[in-house]
């Protein structure tokens, strides 16, 4: 569906004319985070603009991947619920969030970023030029990834007290205790982690793509279970200094077995692919020298945003605390509320602006192999303007719905009312932020189509310095029950700035972004969604009034929605906005088609 989005708007407006004398700035050896496969020149690519029809077996794993992607996405969700009930928003649900949050961060920081960001390509670059198929080489990674993994591991364990004193340095006493308990368990998942991406990549270098989209399925259902039973055994409104070792051990090992578990399907899809292991240590000649070379700005880029990571952790762990000490609010304002808003926010852009990107960074590298920047100005023009049409109107539908929604959906056991409304107003500042986040996203990706993972390094500098000064202020100048809810704006803040540099950047080397004709398109979105907005709030007001939360919440979120939706369509087709009615003549064409 993407690439039949993009082709109907380019079907719609005028063709543009190649600009000549641009040369093609590719280096074979600038992986970044593209996957061969995004690669121009390589096989499975779209050179030179024809496009070619997929083979079966694309088709069947483009279908496996996506009917994965969504239900390891509902299953998160769920996940994300329960937990929420067993658990709450406030000090308990703080420790546990921290406690579980460090170990990503200590592999994403030590050794994620290097197997994201170059091991599947470097494996597919092996396979094709060694004799061997690059069967030593496999082995060598796997044996040097597992030891690594393993002294990170213990490493990271014994200093489980070291590292919650970093990422929250303001617990209380009975806090810290529980999310170094939870910690001491929990850390053990950076091997689990580590084993099941290199098991992915090697899986992916075999274009084995099932088991590693329905995996976290997996892990999902264990923690959904694990929720659960804790919820039955503790009871809601479990606090620090009520929970038992026994409680804390069942959420520990529990949540650690479901990565254990979601590792095992992994190996074992791995070892059913052909894949045997035998230690090998002689990493001479193996050439992952150069592959870690090559990763070297991904590898800035990622230790920036971990820093940005480490300064939102901490602030917003404080604000927990000091909320809870000065007793200014009876819901949650720490990290718990702050991770359950971002997690819905960012489920609109995943939705749909990665499904755009999926289609638009194959096609932008062809483009700049041929030298036709003209195409890839066009590309990222029609890839920005799609996305906005859906975009557009659910940030502001997330602005008018945050507190319905997540009273909704989180108003349950140890969370309450109150704490569910927290999470919705924090929801809404985030909502704003839809935008900035997209667009950042989307000129990377022409970075990356451009070969360039330099720039993008770079420019994470001052966007990361302009969020912590944000962040870090809020300490300072907001009373505490109100800090999270304004860390999304320095979280937009980050987006922002980069935004801006990265377009200023972008715009000589493209000879231009087509900026005027999207900003027109997000000014008439922005201003078709205006009625729908109206109506919607009006909705609120009206079905606030009857008793009870649940169906005035449903009552509202329906009626707004569906009468929002039709509003902002034809108050669009009105204003002629085109890219909105191609985006429904195309939608109507393929339903037709079935």
């Amino acid at each position: 569906m993407p690439e039949e989005m993009l082709d109907a708007v380019e079907r719609s407006e005028p063709a543009t004319e190649p600009e000549p004398g641009l040369v093609p700035r590719h280096d074979p050896s600038d992986v970044g985070d593209l996957g061969t496969a995004d690669r121009p020149g390589e096989e499975g690519n779209e050179i030179g603009g024809a496009a070619h029809s997929a083979p079966p077996n694309l088709m069947r794993s483009s279908a496996i991947m996506a009917v994965g992607t969504v239900f390891s996405r509902a299953t998160g969700f769920i996940r994300t619920i329960v937990l929420a009930a067993a658990l709450g928003t406030q000090l308990l649900g703080d420790a546990y969030q921290t406690a579980n949050m460090v170990p990503f961060a200590v592999y994403d920081l030590l050794i994620g970023g290097l197997l994201a960001s170059v091991l599947v390509p470097f494996l597919v670059k092996r396979k094709k030029q060694d004799a061997d198929g690059g069967e030593a080489t496999e082995q060598r990674l796997f044996t040097a990834t597992v030891l690594a993994l393993l002294v990170i591991s213990v490493l990271a364990i014994l200093a489980a007290e070291w590292l919650i004193r970093i990422y929250a340095g303001e617990f209380t006493a009975a806090q810290h205790e529980v999310a170094v308990t939870l910690a001491r368990f929990l850390l053990a998942q950076i091997f689990f982690i580590g084993a099941s991406g290199i098991a992915s990549a090697m899986l992916n270098s075999r274009n084995r793509f099932g088991a590693p989209m329905w995996a976290p399925v997996l892990n999902n259902i264990v923690i959904i279970a694990v929720g659960a039973m804790f919820l039955w055994v503790a009871g809601p409104g479990s606090t620090p200094g009520s929970v038992t070792e026994a409680d804390l051990t069942l959420l520990g090992l529990g949540t650690t077995f479901g990565q254990l578990a979601q590792c095992a399907v992994l190996i074992w899809a791995l070892a059913a692919a052909g894949f045997r292991w035998r230690p090998r240590l002689d990493l001479r000649g193996s050439g992952l020298g150069e592959a870690v070379r090559t990763a070297s700005w991904m590898m800035l880029y990622i230790g920036v945003a971990q820093a940005g990571l480490l300064v939102t952790t901490n602030v917003a762990t404080r604000a927990g605390v000091r909320a809870a000490e000065a007793g200014e609010a009876s819901a949650g304002a720490g990290i718990t509320a702050y991770q359950y808003a971002s997690q819905l926010f960012q489920l609109p852009y995943a939705v749909i602006a990665v499904s755009v990107i999926t289609a638009l960074l194959p096609r932008m590298s062809a483009h700049v192999a041929e030298g036709r920047k003209d195409l890839v100005r066009s590309d990222f023009s029609r890839g920005f303007r799609l996305s906005s049409v859906l975009i557009v109107p659910i940030s502001v539908a997330l602005v008018v719905f945050a507190v319905p929604f997540c009273v909704l959906v989180y108003a349950r056991g140890s969370t309450s009312v109150e704490d569910a409304q927290g999470i919705g107003a924090i929801l809404m500042v985030f909502a704003v932020m839809l935008i900035p986040f997209t667009l950042f996203q989307l000129l990377l990706r022409v970075y990356y189509a451009l070969g360039d993972t330099r720039t993008p390094a770079l420019i994470a500098i001052p966007a990361e310095v302009a969020h912590a000064s944000v962040a870090v202020s809020l300490l300072f100048a907001a009373p505490p029950r109100f800090i999270v809810v304004g860390l999304p704006v320095a979280y937009g803040l980050y987006y922002i700035v980069g935004s801006v540099l990265a377009w200023l950047l972008l715009r000589r080397r493209l000879n231009g972004l087509d900026g005027r004709r999207m900003l027109r398109t997000l000014v008439l979105l922005h201003v078709a969604a205006v009625p729908s907005a109206i109506f919607a709030f009006a909705m609120n007001l009206t079905f606030g009034l009857l008793p009870g939360v649940v169906w005035s919440s449903l009552l509202s979120m329906a009626v707004g929605g569906v009468v929002g939706a039709a509003l902002f369509i034809l108050v669009a087709r009105r204003m002629g906005v085109t890219e909105v009615t191609t985006f429904l003549d195309m939608v109507s064409t393929r339903l037709l088609r079935r």
